[in-house]
């Protein structure tokens, strides 16, 4: 009888240690497992920025700038009881952390259900933003919402519109539409670039319009307009650029009613055309802007300078460049010249690579900037003052980099020595 008791609880012994041995197993894979995944995880973000250079799409920057202050003091609060305020509003309580862990996890924000359907109702979709080099106190980021479905299904989708040289140049007396005079006019500046035509200037989203200049219209989501546009807003900053003494290219094209089968997901597809029509055309082009407008309420998109409204302006680079650094770079001397200029106007410099193929035409040239300039609530008089003190930023860094691109090569014939 002991026989078959012995052999019984060596039988389950025997059991036992062969489920602790796969259990062991199956835990040390999974350890090794782990390390080799943060090894390699390591060596490729080591490579990335000892090659490239981090993309501002996942930059850590970008990460801290969008955590509240809040977030840090209810941190220290871990440690500090003093500074931890009551539970319902504590960051790290059960359900914000779970929240945070959703939301990071699938790009949803349980609080807000619009999240949840944006991804599958174009009129709702949004593109993340990462601040780069916001202005002081500025918190919000652009908001750029596809329009709705039936926007472009409209019988009258405008002219075809096309590229030319500004009114009043005499380069290829091309006529043009010009904006509506602003509330400061000035003479026209000697010509710096020596008669050639070095900016040019188009709208990607060359229908998207202000809500002010649509009557009857109220729905943010079909702000849009075959002729009140951004696209005034951008033959404005050409006109500008011009008085400033810049030679400047505009494009009016209006790629609803040009492209058979427009779709709105295709419009940087659209306007690489229209850059590479345009350098074919106008070779001495050495700047290029692409203007929009934010989706933001008046709230977010206006300041008050000397008395006057303006639309504000974000600098947008393309996170999927990977020479995002020479644009940004670009960016950043427009952008430090006009906030020195109009303190408020400027809502800083922020990467986006949501749509499209993520760079925005940025790879065309180093010397590329996207501009959203207002929301849908502004006017295009607030818009065209924002045109006028572009232009005056822009006029002063191109004229800057002319003179350093015109300066003699060391030992060259026009300083007067001879090269060894």
């Amino acid at each position: 009888m002991k026989w078959p008791a012995a052999a019984a609880g060596a039988s389950r012994l025997r059991k036992t240690g062969q489920a602790l041995g796969a259990y062991s197993k199956a835990f040390t894979l999974l350890m090794i497992g782990s390390l080799i995944f943060f090894i390699a995880l390591g060596l490729l973000g080591y490579v990335q920025s000892r090659v490239s250079g981090h993309s501002p799409n996942a930059s850590m920057k970008g990460l801290a700038a969008s955590v509240s202050s809040r977030f840090f003091m209810d941190m220290m609060g871990l440690e500090v009881p003093g500074l931890k305020e009551d539970g319902q509003s504590f960051t790290f309580s059960q359900a914000n952390v779970s929240g945070f862990l959703f939301s990071l996890v699938t790009d949803l924000n349980p609080k807000d259900p619009k999240t949840m359907i944006a991804r599958e109702v174009p009129g709702m979709s949004q593109y993340r933003s990462v601040p780069l080099n916001s202005a002081v106190g500025a918190v919000d980021a652009p908001e750029d919402y596809s329009p709705r479905s039936e926007v472009f299904e409209r019988e009258n989708l405008g002219e075809a519109g096309a590229i030319t040289a500004i009114p009043g140049t005499n380069r290829d007396g091309a006529p043009a539409e010009p904006a509506a005079p602003g509330p400061e006019e000035a003479a026209a500046k000697p010509p710096v670039t020596a008669g050639k035509n070095v900016a040019f200037i188009y709208q990607s989203h060359n229908q998207e319009s202000y809500l002010p200049e649509l009557p009857g219209e109220k729905d943010p989501d079909k702000a849009y307009d075959p002729k009140k546009n951004v696209t005034q807003v951008g033959l404005r900053l050409a006109q500008q650029l011009e008085k400033e003494g810049i030679g400047a290219v505009h494009s009016d094209k209006n790629y609803p009613a040009i492209e058979k089968g427009f779709n709105y997901y295709y419009s940087y597809k659209y306007s690489l055309k229209t850059l590479q029509e345009a350098s074919a055309g106008h070779p001495d082009l050495k700047y290029y802007f692409d203007i929009h407008r934010d989706s933001q309420r008046r709230d977010k998109t206006t300041a008050t300078i000397n008395g006057k409204t303006y639309a504000q302006v974000y600098f947008i680079i393309g996170g999927k460049n990977p020479n995002y650094k020479e644009n940004y770079e670009f960016a950043e001397r427009i952008d430090k010249v006009l906030k020195a200029k109009y303190p408020g106007l400027s809502k800083g410099i922020h990467a986006k690579s949501g749509e499209g193929n993520g760079v925005y035409n940025q790879t065309f040239s180093s010397n590329s900037a996207l501009i959203e300039v207002g929301g849908v609530d502004n006017t295009l008089e607030e818009c065209y003052r924002t045109a006028d003190a572009l232009a005056a930023a822009i006029a002063e860094v191109i004229m800057n980099a002319e003179k350093v691109d015109a300066q003699p090569a060391p030992g060259s014939a026009q300083t007067g020595k001879t090269s060894s």
